[in-house]
This record gives C-alpha cells, sequence and structure tokens, in this order.
C-alpha cells in the first residue's frame, strides 16, 4: 500500500482549524470549543477527497504571546506536524484581520517548501468575502475565503486539495485497525504509553494535570496489524471540574469508550484502585467493550514486600466487578512489557467476538442445571430450559424459562464465571437476558 500523503491544518488558536478538521473528515473527530487552546495534541484521521486519500492533521495553536511550558511544546508539535506533512493548510481569521505574527509565521511554513494553501475561515456571507483582501498581502496566489462552521465555499477548498494531491490517490483498503482507548484518571501515564508504543514523543506529556485535552487518534503498525491507539482526557467527576475546556475533554472521553473496540484501563501502581478508578471502571464495563487493565509506572514500585500477585489480588478484590479482565505490569518509562498491551487487546477483542454453537451452550447448560441448580431472587429452585447466544460484543445469551423470576445476583455472578471459563470469555463482559417460554 502507498503512504498516504499528509494535510497539516496550521493557524493561531481559535480560527477554527478544528472545526475544518471536521467539516473535511465530514465527522466529528475533533474536540471543537469557543474557549482558545482546546486542541493540544495532533490529531489524525484518513480523509477522503472525492476518489483520493489522505491523512489530515489537526494541530494545536501557534502561541506568540504565552511561554509557559505547555505552549512551548504545542507550538514544538505543530512545527513537527508541518515538517512531515506534503500540503499545508494556514488557516486565519477573516473576523478579525491579518496579525503581524502570523505573516512572520506563514513565511516560516513557505521556507519549508511544501504547498501552502492559504485559507481564511469565519467569512460567512459575500459582503465579508469582499473585505479579505488584506491577506493577499501574504503574497500568495490564492486565497480560499471560507466558513468552516457554516460550510460555506468547502467545496472550493475540497477542489484546491484535490489539485495538490498526486494522482492516482486511490489506495488499497485494508483491515480496519483495531481501536484501542487509553483511559484513566488524571495523570496516570496514558499519553507517555501512546509515546513508549510509537516510538517518538508525538502526545504532549506534563507533570501538570489535564495535559491532553482532546483525544488523540494515533496509527501504528506492529507485525503487519494495524491499531489505532484513542489516547483519551483524564476522567474524574465534572462537578470538580471548573475549566469548561476540560468538562468538554471529559465528556469526549466518555463517548471514546463506547466507539473503542479495546479499553484499557490505565492505573497508577503506586495509588491504586482510587475511588475514581473505580468510576473509570464502571464506566468502561457498562461500555460492554472487551477490556484490559495496565497498572503503569511498574518501575517505580518497591517489590521487596509485596508480589505483583499481592497487586493483582488487591486489584481484582477491590474492582472485583471487572475481574474479567486481564492484568498487565508496564512502565512508560522504560518500555517494560508495553506492547503486552497491543498483545492483550487482540486477544480480548476476539474473545469478545466469539460465538458458540446453540448445541454447544445447550450441553454446557444441562451440567450446570445437574450440578449447580439455578436459583431465584426468592431463592427458590428455577430450571433454564435452553439457552442461546443473541450477539458479541459484548457476548449475550438468552436464557429460556418457566417463569418470569429473575437469577439471584450472587448465582447470576456464578453463571457468568462458569460460561466464560468454559468457552474462554476471558477480557470481555458477558450479558445475560431471560425470557419466558
Amino acid at each position: 500500500m502507498k503512504k498516504l500523503k499528509k494535510i497539516a491544518i496550521l493557524g493561531f488558536p481559535n480560527v477554527g482549524k478544528s472545526t475544518l478538521f471536521n467539516r473535511l473528515l465530514k465527522e466529528k473527530r475533533s474536540l471543537v470549543h469557543s474557549e482558545p487552546g482546546m486542541t493540544r495534541d495532533q490529531i489524525s484521521a484518513v480523509c477522503t477527497l472525492r476518489e483520493k486519500k489522505c491523512v489530515l492533521v489537526d494541530t494545536g495553536g501557534y502561541f506568540d504571546y504565552q511561554e509557559d511550558s505547555i505552549s512551548s511544546l504545542i507550538r514544538q508539535k505543530a512545527r513537527e506536524a508541518a515538517e512531515k506533512a506534503d500540503i499545508l493548510l494556514f488557516i486565519l481569521d477573516g473576523k478579525r484581520g491579518l496579525l503581524p505574527a502570523e505573516e512572520e509565521l506563514y513565511a516560516s511554513l513557505r521556507r519549508l517548501n511544501k504547498p501552502v494553501l492559504v485559507v481564511v475561515n469565519k467569512v460567512d456571507s459575500p459582503a465579508e468575502e469582499a473585505k479579505v483582501g488584506d491577506f493577499y498581502r501574504l503574497g500568495g496566489e490564492r486565497i480560499y475565503p471560507i466558513s468552516a462552521e457554516h460550510k460555506r465555499n468547502i467545496d472550493l477548498l475540497e477542489s484546491g486539495l484535490y489539485e495538490a494531491l498526486p494522482s492516482p490517490g486511490l489506495e488499497k483498503e485494508e483491515a480496519k485497525p483495531l481501536r484501542i482507548a487509553l483511559v484513566g484518571r488524571i495523570n496516570v501515564g496514558k499519553s507517555s504509553i501512546v509515546n513508549r508504543l510509537i516510538g517518538e514523543e508525538k502526545l504532549i506529556v506534563s507533570e501538570s494535570p489535564g495535559t491532553t485535552r482532546d483525544s488523540v487518534d494515533t496509527l501504528i503498525f506492529r507485525d503487519k496489524k494495524a491499531f489505532c491507539l484513542v489516547d483519551t482526557a483524564g476522567i474524574r467527576k465534572l462537578s470538580r471540574t471548573r475549566d469548561k475546556r476540560e468538562k468538554a475533554s471529559i465528556i469526549k472521553a466518555k463517548k471514546d469508550i463506547a466507539q473503542a473496540d479495546v479499553v484499557c484501563m490505565i492505573m497508577d501502581a503506586q495509588e491504586f484502585p482510587t475511588r475514581q478508578d473505580s468510576a473509570v471502571a464502571h464506566l468502561s464495563l457498562e461500555s460492554g467493550k472487551p477490556m484490559v487493565i495496565a497498572l503503569n509506572k511498574w518501575d517505580l514500585v518497591e517489590k521487596t514486600s509485596q508480589t505483583p500477585e499481592d497487586f493483582k489480588e488487591r486489584c481484582y478484590r477491590k474492582l472485583d466487578f471487572i475481574s474479567y479482565a486481564p492484568l498487565v505490569f508496564v512502565s512508560a518509562l522504560t518500555g517494560k512489557r508495553v506492547v503486552r498491551i497491543l498483545e492483550l487487546a487482540e486477544k480480548v477483542y476476539a474473545n469478545g467476538t466469539r460465538r458458540v454453537g446453540t448445541s454447544r451452550l445447550n450441553s454446557f447448560l444441562s451440567n450446570v442445571n445437574k450440578n449447580h441448580p439455578p436459583l431465584s431472587k426468592k431463592r427458590g429452585r428455577m430450571k433454564i430450559k435452553y439457552m442461546t447466544q443473541k450477539k458479541v460484543l459484548p457476548p449475550t445469551f438468552i436464557l429460556f424459562t418457566h417463569s418470569s423470576a429473575s437469577l439471584a445476583p450472587a448465582y447470576e455472578r456464578f453463571f457468568i464465571q462458569l460460561l466464560r471459563k468454559e468457552f474462554g470469555f476471558e477480557g470481555t463482559p458477558i450479558r445475560l437476558a431471560l425470557k419466558r417460554s
């Protein structure tokens, strides 16, 4: 497969880069917020322009007035994206006019000797379009006055990009990458683990909590298999969050759990499981997605008094409702066992998509009825006549009974454990539904 060309979207904060990114993709992938500085890391996705495909990259804004460590890293990552891209989209704000610092930035982008398309955003009407003449002092041959929010002149920009992309642009389709959402509370090392897996400092890492705001998709290949790593914002109670951008990030992270193929829950091995770890685990369970647990910062743990089995017992005792998920001890700092996350993700996804034939299920059920008779909520004996599998992800089974009584919660958990052990459903939640017949 030919390597897809990269198009990087660049510009100052709040000019509408993420809105344009979503518009060109025709889906809401990048988080948009009225507050500046929402996007910090690079967010990339495959984009189709007619029959041509490319990789579209949304970057953080270039700050010219802030010199704190985060702003400096954001600018550095945006610059790296520009250097690696094949085509550059330079976005300007048509509402406020051209800034001197933007002229300097444009000149530096031109020195990269790559096609630079100048896009003036927030031009919502023909009257406003007549006022964009000032932007021609940049010296560009053509300017695209658009409104990403209102979809104005997007077709003209798409035509310009289509012409800039080489022909033929039709690429061979590959298998859909396994989408792994890395979730957890703030500052457990999610971004560091992604950086370790891809072998470069793509994502911004800082000791300041809440560094990751938008979810970041990163495509990697291992043993000719594709994985999409989704680095999500740290999750905590919305009531404890004052920053509107952080609230939006947490809401987006919760949506990413639902859209993932596999959830990898990251915890800090030095302090776990906390109340917030438990809340994140509940979100993962409710999603029905296969799950892997990774205890990060294992290199910092004093191991003379406790063994890995002690840590595992502690995790499953306090988070017993996700004891079906395999646990791996990792270190983003040293790289120890981080690749194991990918291996386990493949395994639990395969288990979550497993189907069991009805005859095998009912042979299993016959043994259960004989050796472990089902109990109802009222502690009375009940009989399950037969069972079938309804769906996968999560594996869901219909149990047909004589009465409308429900299984006792303890017995339901026991029945699920028997199912998991018998048919190899490690790493995936299991759903049961009773039906009277």
